[in-house]
């Protein structure tokens, strides 16, 4: 509080503390953007001054204890932010290049974007099962839904040959024709819309050499007259059009091709692909279902300079295919998927119980005629 002015001076009223300490924050807020006082302010100015020279400054009017306290303040809460800039600056890098590091993901990048995005080609066979997926029930809007070939390409995009080289005599556009014949073979045998819903692979059938003894009689008589001996899903994925019928368009596709010289003087391949089927009853409840097909085909360009073969056609050496939920023992030349909703139809499951997606793994030729239950579809 200042002291009572002498009778000789003029009188000023006392200005309570709270005012004071008001005009100091003031002041300082406002000391970076000058500006004319108001009529008030310089009232008040006028006062301290008159109130300065008399001696009667309180504390903190132009320097004093109250302004080393905060100019101390000042300083601790930028040693604070000092202090704290560097982990806040970690973690904002890492939710930059993660974001979903942020509980609820706010930015709608958590690992369901990364579950679902496609996997890389297949160059070689992959060491071990696919893990896990989320237990969803396809429906007809996301027909593989809860199935790891969600991720796999999309029907022939999922065939990509390798680059062709030479293979010793074997030059490397003729190794390259190869490779083409050989997932037009596939394509045209697995893919192609037609021959799917149960019509005549025609366009599969074209590429394998008339020449070779007996292969094309005997899958002549498959597709007329089909039979345990003589069944076509052994060669081409076939699906009874009355019976069931696609859902969309696509047909989930992985695997990989190898070569090397063949012992018919050209090049062998070998083509090794899983396709999985979406389907649904052709008339009854929608209920979606997959089968899974893998085939493994050995087939060669052979060299007919050497061989009576024809120019521009394959040779089938060996095929083998594991087939996952379709009916067993039924060989009517189609593939009979199995519905949760309705009874197995066909003889019951007497070999073991296979992962149809497990890659790693070959086809066991001495059991080939096995049918066993699938542990996913």
């Amino acid at each position: 509080m200042s002291e009572k002015p002498s009778d000789d001076q003029p009188s000023a009223p006392e200005i309570p503390d709270d005012v004071w300490e008001q005009f100091t924050r003031d002041t300082a807020r406002n000391t970076s953007a000058p500006k004319e006082p108001s009529a008030r302010a310089r009232m008040v100015t006028e006062r301290l001054r008159q109130q300065e020279a008399r001696g009667e400054s309180p504390p903190g009017w132009r320097t004093g204890p109250a302004r080393q306290e905060g100019d101390g303040r000042a300083a601790r809460r930028r040693k604070l932010w000092a202090f704290l800039g560097v982990p806040v600056a970690v973690a904002m890098a890492l939710v930059a290049l993660k974001p979903s590091l942020l509980p609820g993901d706010p930015f709608g990048t958590d690992e369901t974007r990364a579950a679902a995005s496609p996997l890389p080609v297949e160059t070689g066979s992959p060491t071990a099962a696919p893990g896990a997926s989320d237990p969803e029930t396809p429906t007809l809007d996301k027909p593989f839904a809860g199935s790891p070939a969600l991720r796999w390409a999309d029907g022939e995009a999922g065939i990509v040959p390798p680059e062709a080289k030479a293979v010793g005599s074997v030059p490397e556009d003729r190794v390259r024709q190869a490779l083409k014949l050989t997932k037009k073979l596939l394509v045209g045998a697995n893919l192609d819309p037609k021959a799917v819903r149960g019509a005549r692979p025609e366009a599969a059938l074209s590429v394998l050499d008339p020449k070779q003894p007996e292969l094309l009689d005997e899958l002549d008589t498959a597709l007329r007259s089909p039979s345990r001996e003589h069944d076509p899903v052994t060669l081409f994925s076939r699906f009874d059009p009355d019976e069931v019928r696609p859902v969309g368009d696509v047909i989930k596709t992985r695997g990989h091709m190898t070569f090397k010289k063949g012992s018919h003087g050209g090049v062998a391949v070998r083509a090794d692909y899983t396709f999985v089927y979406p389907v649904v009853r052709a008339d009854g409840p929608v209920e979606v279902t997959r089968t899974i097909v893998r085939r493994v085909l050995d087939v060669e360009l052979a060299d007919p300079a050497q061989y009576q073969v024809t120019e521009g056609r394959l040779l089938l050496l060996e095929d083998d295919q594991e087939i996952g939920n379709s009916s067993c023992d039924v060989h009517d030349g189609y593939l009979h998927p199995e519905f949760s909703s309705s009874e197995p139809t066909g003889a019951p499951p007497s070999g073991p119980a296979t992962d149809p997606y497990d890659r790693s793994r070959d086809i066991d030729r001495d059991d080939s005629d096995a049918c066993g239950t699938v542990t996913r579809t």
